[in-house]
This record gives C-alpha cells, sequence and structure tokens, in this order.
C-alpha cells in the first residue's frame, strides 16, 4: 500500500479546490443563509476527497464565519447574505499563505494592543499563567535549550489576560506558523534569548504593575531587534 505524504503546498491546493467546489455547489442549489449543507461523507464522495479534507475546509470557513457546525445537526450556511458570502470565499480564494515578515509585522500590531489591554484586565490568575511560562523559559534558556514554544507560551498569556477573544483567537492561529519560521531562521539565537529573559520580566513587571503605557513601551522593545532581523533575512 502507498501512501502520499503531501507537501504544505499541496494541502493548501486541495483546501482552495474543495473551498471552490463547496462556493460552485452553494451557488447552483441556490442555498440561503440558514440552509444545511450534505453531510461531510456526501462532500466527500461528491468532491473525491477525503473526509479530513473536507472538515478543515469547513473549519476554515467557520473561521470566517461563513459556515455554522451545530453539533448533532449539521453544517450550516450562517446568517449573511448570499452577495456578501460570495465575496468572502472569493477572498478566501485569493488569499496567500504569510510570509515570514508579514507574520512578524501581524504578531507585533496584535501584540502592542494585547499587552496594553492585559495590564487593564489581568487576574491573578493570569500572571500565575505568564509567571510559569516565564519560568520556563528562563529555565530553557540557562540550561542553553531551545525555548521558542515557551517564548510563545508566554506571549499567549498575555494574549489571553487582555480578555479580548477575537485577538486571542488571532494569536493562537499564527503561532504554529511562528514557531515553524523561528526554527527555519534560526531566530532565537543564544544572545537574543538571554535578552529576552529580562525582556519579559520588564512586560511582565508592567502588567502586574497595571501600567498600560509602560507595559506597550516594553512590549516595543522586546520586539525591536526582531523587527530589524526580520528585514534582514534572505528568503
Amino acid at each position: 500500500m502507498r501512501i502520499d505524504i503531501l507537501t504544505k503546498s499541496e494541502i493548501n491546493g486541495v483546501q482552495k479546490e474543495i473551498i471552490s467546489n463547496l462556493k460552485n455547489f452553494i451557488e447552483y442549489k441556490n442555498l440561503e443563509p440558514g440552509d444545511k449543507l450534505p453531510s461531510e461523507r456526501m462532500l466527500s464522495e461528491k468532491f473525491g476527497v477525503s473526509r479530513s479534507n473536507i472538515r478543515e475546509a469547513i473549519q476554515k470557513l467557520e473561521f470566517f464565519g461563513i459556515l455554522k457546525s451545530r453539533p448533532q445537526s449539521g453544517t450550516f450556511i450562517a446568517n449573511i447574505g448570499r452577495v456578501a458570502m460570495s465575496g468572502m470565499l472569493e477572498d478566501i480564494l485569493r488569499l496567500e499563505e504569510p510570509d515570514f515578515k508579514s507574520l512578524v509585522e501581524t504578531r507585533i500590531l496584535l501584540e502592542l494592543k494585547t499587552v496594553r489591554l492585559a495590564s487593564l484586565r489581568r487576574t491573578d490568575e493570569d500572571l500565575a499563567k505568564m509567571r510559569q511560562a516565564l519560568d520556563a523559559y528562563k529555565k530553557k534558556v540557562l540550561n542553553g535549550e531551545d525555548a521558542v514554544e515557551e517564548d510563545l507560551l508566554f506571549h499567549l498569556a498575555i494574549a489571553q489576560a487582555s480578555k479580548n477573544s477575537t485577538m486571542n483567537t488571532f494569536m493562537l492561529v499564527i503561532t504554529p506558523e511562528i514557531i515553524t519560521n523561528f526554527e527555519k531562521y534560526h531566530v532565537c539565537d543564544a544572545n537574543l534569548s538571554f535578552k529576552g529573559i529580562q525582556e519579559h520580566e520588564d512586560i511582565y513587571e508592567a502588567i502586574k504593575e497595571q501600567d498600560p503605557k509602560k507595559a506597550k513601551e516594553k512590549m516595543k522593545t522586546h520586539f525591536r531587534v526582531l523587527y530589524q532581523y526580520c528585514y534582514n533575512i534572505k528568503e
């Protein structure tokens, strides 16, 4: 038995093809907001792809608010107009995979907002999660180990403390790609990691003190080197 292992670009190609087929199916059947889609099994047979591929495409369209899944009931078209839905599907099909620079820019913009909100809204429980992630990061760095995941866990804890579910979701969405690119470009070398310990401590203290202006400035300082670095890398 031969097992095909698809590359990332091939997986993205399959996803786009499924979304395009779903768009055509919805238009051909004149489906309206609230109408139910066929089951994953039926769509899988109709489009000639696996059920897992169908499920991933549906989850992607759920993320963009085009479809809604209801437990034990199925998948339904969201309550948006047909013209808007068609336009959104076209936009999704035109989306490109973000490059590293785009990811860094997006992350910086998000985190300058989340750190400010976190300093205003954080709870003692939030502080405990940040402290745990920061201590784990510090331990790995001092032991000379890779601490990319612990670094991002600290930043995700800040996003969670912001109490803004949308920004928190965006951070969760881009984090796996950030980890991949950090490892690809060897972003977190030893010197940056050691420097990052104090920078993380400064951010943590500003949030603990509930000082949004200071927290934002400390986050800017933390990202300065990363921002400069990503514009000097060679693809």
